[in-house]
């Protein structure tokens, strides 16, 4: 586990040069519930931190708590569980964004616990499934009382399931049966020593609200979310990048394809789409047709059983 700190600098939220989009109505207000859930938490709890992965949703997370709370500090430090397989793209832009904001990082390492013997590597050579173990030691370690993420309801049917504030068990577990109604936009962070609560504030954004928003705001994304070309190779129908977790296998040829990814996360099984929208603007129109939730298109993990998202939040997985 590696602790990296910045000296502060600003904390206005991150634009790109885009010239920004008047917000609709709809995306004010996804944009006023986000904030207000962000100010609940730094109300409610004693050490809040907010899960970076630099993907977008984690993005727009931070990108609302900085609006939240300007001119102030953002209240929140940031964690990230690296599973050593992460796009170098994305490590880049998460680095320079806690670098140019002066924010407090955390990253626990997948090969830390590898290394000591807590987590064994997978047959697949996947990481993802094995971030669970280091994000709830560090959670119980710093005693997090409050864990902020970008999950949406839209993206998987268990995320449907959740609260906004989702109660977890001592060790991360999520029972759908001791979640509160959250009625009138009222949420309840009372938890019991040893629990703690995940918090989604962007629980009602669907992905196309998501990359509204970013046009709106001008929000700059990693590059890899953008259309250009890359090796890949083809694995159950999903174009995945190669490394040395196993890919491409014998029967499996990698080509040079133009592509983009609809979401991050470990790049042994977070596959791209074949796609031309190299902006903002590209994406929306793409996103607009599809019928495929961009974890249903290119998440491999996901596609292991009906249930393999529950399972995994059952045994503290986000």
């Amino acid at each position: 586990m590696t602790i990296t700190q910045n000296a502060p600098t600003q904390n206005a939220p991150t634009h790109n040069a885009a010239q920004p989009r008047v917000a609709s109505p709809h995306l004010r207000a996804l944009e006023s519930e986000a904030i207000h859930i962000l100010r609940e938490v730094a109300g409610q709890f004693d050490k809040p931190v907010i899960l970076f992965s630099a993907g977008k949703d984690s993005v727009l997370v931070l990108h609302l708590a900085l609006k939240a709370f300007y001119p102030a500090p953002l209240p929140f430090s940031l964690l990230h569980v690296d599973t050593g397989h992460n796009f170098p793209e994305v490590l880049a832009y998460r680095d320079r964004v806690v670098a140019e904001k002066g924010l407090r990082l955390q990253v626990a390492k997948v090969q830390d616990w590898i290394d000591d013997g807590r987590l064994t590597e997978r047959p697949d050579g996947t990481r993802n499934p094995l971030q669970t173990v280091p994000l709830v030691d560090t959670i119980a370690d710093e005693r997090y009382d409050a864990v902020i993420g970008g999950a949406r309801r839209d993206e998987e049917r268990s995320r449907a399931k959740e609260r906004i504030f989702s109660l977890r068990d001592s060790f991360g577990g999520w029972d759908p049966r001791r979640q509160r109604p959250e009625l009138w936009g009222l949420y309840n962070g009372r938890h019991a020593a040893g629990e703690h609560v995940r918090v989604f504030p962007l629980s009602n954004w669907t992905e196309l609200d998501v990359w509204n928003y970013i046009e709106t705001e001008g929000i700059d994304l990693p590059e890899i979310y953008y259309a250009h070309e890359r090796e890949v190779f083809q694995r159950q129908g999903m174009w995945l990048a190669p490394g040395e977790w196993g890919g491409p296998g014998e029967r499996e040829q990698l080509e040079r394809r133009q592509v983009r990814y609809r979401t991050v996360g470990d790049m042994s099984c977070t596959g791209a789409v074949e796609s031309s929208a190299a902006d903002v603007r590209a994406v929306i129109e793409e996103i607009i047709v599809t019928r495929i939730t961009e974890r249903g298109a290119t998440r491999a993990d996901d596609k292991l059983g009906e249930a393999a998202m529950e399972d995994r939040k059952r045994e503290g997985y986000f």
